[in-house]
């Protein structure tokens, strides 16, 4: 009998392997490209008309184009956190942009970091299998923190740790699995405005020898190349652009020079001088499309195309700052605010979804959805328990499947800009703003079907959809950890 039972445990325990196996072979490649500031209108498939982004427009083309896709939170660190854990602003440990250290090399500290046992989709997808690895604009720990990437489910990472460095698009290193990755630049301080009418010299001195968005996508394209065939993959590839500062190299600007008026930035706003501030931003994105080129072709190449889903979108709203022009390309597609703000300028972003023959080309879907749906997205495509209480799985949506859950509400909570709220359900939207200065200011309210620009204040006629807003809102939201950052409700005397 013990003789017997030894058969049979032997004969499960080779089925279960034998499926655990197939379903990693099964799963799908995962490939996550995260632009930074890049507005809801700055890609030709939103809308756009004097950038070109031919790529993605075709990404566009073969895929679905979500309109009602959603950032956590109106700035960087806060809302890669929220895509990484699946968590809404009232739940998220990480809330705001948390700046440690200086901008100086021997000063580099990084943003708060995230606790070490932190439920994340790369710690998630490496337990079901996959090969992982981040390359790009971190933020959310220093190497020697909780927060390092390799802490947080990725096999390899490269790149910027800290978001102040990354306002240099030339700087004397990066990082690369904890070690310091040296580049071939002299330091300079990026926010060092110049004078007035300053010659060429002056504008020369923010440039250096390696691109650092080169050498990161290299490193994308050569984890791509040397993965392992048998296993799946995710890669999280958070590039910088186009946040300020305004660098890019010579030979990128010749598409569009000449091609827009153009006033010299002198860095009064903070971030580098530029003498063609229009044309650079515009090149900017031009190369980050470029750059999703590049993988998509490197993914054809290794003839994994139609077992790739390949994402695209963006951390939060477009820039006010650096010498960026938001009104002149029309970067946030006409809606109002910019980043910082939790009106839809903010935190409305474009995302596309391309799948070979799994997602019908051309699709556009109107699913109201966000980051925090990464995580229960991720865990269905890889057979993953669905884990993230407030995020839904977009899989369905994706495949054109019928049975797609729906949000009953977005929650967005940004103690920064002297505290913002902002709730979604259905087409109504609520906004609060200035609460630190003003704690019991009323509910603004705006009927996002009619009024997607958000300039009719509609709360005085509908009070019990502010009620029900006003009561969701309680429900949303948890006390954060640290003081600076609790301005609901907040438990101290001012």
């Amino acid at each position: 009998m013990n003789r017997t039972f030894l058969i049979f445990f032997a004969a499960v325990l080779f089925l279960r392997c034998n499926t655990a196996e197939q379903r990693a072979v099964q799963a799908p490649n995962i490939i996550y490209i995260l632009a930074d500031d890049l507005g809801y209108g700055e890609l030709g498939a939103y809308g756009q008309e004097k950038i070109k982004t031919p790529h993605l427009d075709r990404l566009a083309a073969g895929g679905m184009r979500f309109t009602q896709h959603y950032t956590g939170a109106p700035v960087c660190a806060p809302s890669r956190y929220m895509f990484l854990t699946g968590s809404h602003a009232g739940h998220a440990y990480i809330r705001g942009n948390y700046e440690l250290g200086q901008f100086e090399d021997e000063k580099e500290g990084g943003q708060m970091p995230i606790p070490e046992t932190t439920p994340t989709l790369a710690k998630m997808l490496k337990k079901a299998g996959y090969q992982t690895a981040m390359v790009g604009k971190w933020g959310l720990g220093m190497y020697g923190t909780t927060g390092s990437p390799l802490l947080q489910g990725f096999d390899y990472y490269y790149g910027y740790l800290d978001q102040k460095q990354a306002h240099n698009y030339y700087p004397t290193h990066l990082w690369e699995n904890d070690q310091p990755a040296p580049l071939e630049n002299d330091y300079f301080l990026v926010h060092s405005p110049i004078a007035p009418g300053s010659s060429q010299p002056a504008f020369d001195q923010f440039k250096g020898k390696d691109y650092a968005p080169d050498r990161m996508l290299g490193k994308a394209l050569h984890f791509l190349d040397t993965t392992a065939v048998n296993k799946p993959f995710f890669l999280y590839y958070p590039s910088p652009i186009p946040h300020v500062s305004l660098q890019v190299p010579d030979s990128l600007l010749q598409d569009y020079q000449g091609q827009f008026e153009e006033q010299a930035y002198y860095g009064t706003q903070g971030y580098t001088a530029h003498q063609t501030p229009k044309a650079a931003y515009a090149a900017m994105i031009t190369h980050l499309d470029a750059e999703v080129g590049k993988i998509w072709e490197a993914v054809k190449a290794r003839g994994q195309e139609d077992n790739t889903i390949l994402l695209f979108s963006s951390d939060n709203g477009p820039t006010f700052a650096g010498g960026v022009d938001a009104e002149f390309f029309n970067s946030a597609g006409g809606l109002r605010g910019l980043k910082m703000d939790v009106y839809e300028g903010g935190i409305r972003i474009p995302f596309i979804a391309y799948w070979k023959g799994k997602i019908r080309p051309g699709s556009v879907s109107e699913l109201v959805s966000g980051h925090w749906d990464m995580y229960n997205t991720f865990a269905e495509l890889s057979g993953q328990e669905q884990s993230s209480p407030d995020g839904i799985s977009l899989v369905p949506e994706l495949l054109g499947k019928e049975a797609q859950q729906q949000h009953d509400y977005l929650y967005f909570e940004y103690p920064e800009k002297r505290g913002q709220l902002a709730l979604r359900m259905g087409d109504w939207k609520g906004v609060k703003t200035e609460m630190k200065i003003h704690p019991n200011t009323p509910w603004e309210l705006y009927n996002l079907k009619e009024d997607p620009q958000e300039q009719t204040d509609v709360a005085a006629q509908y009070p019990e959809i502010v009620k029900q807003i006003d009561e969701l809102q309680r429900q949303a939201h948890r006390h954060p950890h640290i003081r600076e950052w609790e301005f609901v409700d907040p438990k101290f005397k001012k």
